[in-house]
């Protein structure tokens, strides 16, 4: 696992942007009134999944949702880079 990267740009395809500042990408979004569906937070549901469209991700668990190729799970993901999603 990486450690957090903390003041990572977190944009999305509607135009905002935030800077991360907590410890997963799901609660960066909560803190900034993002709304999003999710159940587990843990990466087993996979109801949060979303679409990252430029940048680098770490899981901060092993995730057991099913998800394509270009997707995330926020809830267990931080921003290695800045990134952009497609929420």
């Amino acid at each position: 696992m990486t450690t957090p990267t903390k003041g990572r740009m977190i944009r999305l395809s509607d135009g905002s942007a935030f800077s991360s500042s907590k410890d997963t990408i799901l609660e960066d979004l909560e803190e900034n009134n993002v709304t999003l569906e999710y159940h587990c937070r843990e990466g087993f549901c996979g109801a949060c999944r979303c679409k990252l469209i430029s940048g680098e991700v770490d899981y901060t668990i092993d995730p057991l949702a099913f998800i394509d190729d270009d997707e995330i799970l926020p809830c267990c993901t931080i921003p290695l880079t800045d990134i952009m999603l497609d929420i």
